[in-house]
């Protein structure tokens, strides 16, 4: 009988946790759902009523979800910082950027899965730490118009790898870089220059990841420079 218990006890606790994390992402894909378009957010309307931001992140409270479980742990937690950022300006709206707020990133703390963390705690120490994988750039919304569009969906475990590609090319061949071919130069995101180690990690250079992910490819040896980040609030 005490063994039953046991078991019933590990049952109920394991299927508790998996139907918290569903519904974190349920609740996650309707808020940004509800709040982002075309990579802006709705910061007037979230200022007025937080509630459905405030929900979701009180569901992330109490998640536990481990490295292992890598899909469920990668999309958790990248949900988690763009909630988070956006939780940030909230908390200190109006205004017009995040790097007007001391301590944005790596000071203010968020009550997620049980730890109080930073941003740059969520971005450099749970995720860059753990996976070798340039591409969480594309997807970890610094609240900037400078970074990589916000979608208007949940980051989910079983669509990861193929949201993760999707956001990297829509990059790449999109506003994160500037070509000209003639004099053969490439303007990138200053992304690329604050980590370049994570576009480089595999042996190639920053051009051999851009051809890696861009549709017309960058043929021959090209200069590189970067643009100046645009830290201006992502706001509707």
């Amino acid at each position: 009988m005490k063994k039953i218990l046991i078991l019933l006890v590990a049952f109920t606790w394991v299927t508790g946790s998996a139907q918290s994390i569903d519904v974190f992402f349920e609740k996650a894909d309707v808020f940004f759902n509800t709040y982002v378009s075309n990579g802006k957010v709705a910061y007037d309307a979230l200022h007025k009523d937080p509630s459905k931001l405030n929900d979701v992140l009180k569901v992330a409270e109490g998640i536990s979800v481990a490295k292992s479980d890598a899909e469920n742990y990668q999309a958790f937690w990248i949900n988690a910082y763009n909630l988070s950022v956006i939780k940030g300006l909230i908390d200190n709206y109006p205004t017009n950027s995040p790097l007007d707020n001391s301590g944005f990133f790596d000071k203010t703390t968020h009550n997620i899965a049980g730890k109080n963390i930073t941003l740059n705690d969520i971005e450099h120490k749970l995720l860059r730490a753990q996976f070798n994988d340039a591409r969480f750039h594309f997807v970890l919304v610094c609240g900037a118009v400078g970074c990589p569009p916000l979608i208007n969906k949940a980051y989910l475990p079983d669509t990861l790898n193929a949201q993760l590609d999707t956001q990297t090319k829509k990059a790449i061949n999109g506003s994160f870089i500037v070509v000209n071919t003639k004099k053969k130069r490439v303007q990138v995101s200053q992304i690329m220059e604050w980590y370049k180690g994570d576009f480089t990690m595999n042996g190639g250079d920053e051009i051999d990841f851009i051809n890696t992910y861009r549709t017309e490819k960058l043929e021959g040896k090209y200069k590189l420079s970067y643009f100046p980040y645009d830290w201006k609030i992502n706001k509707q």
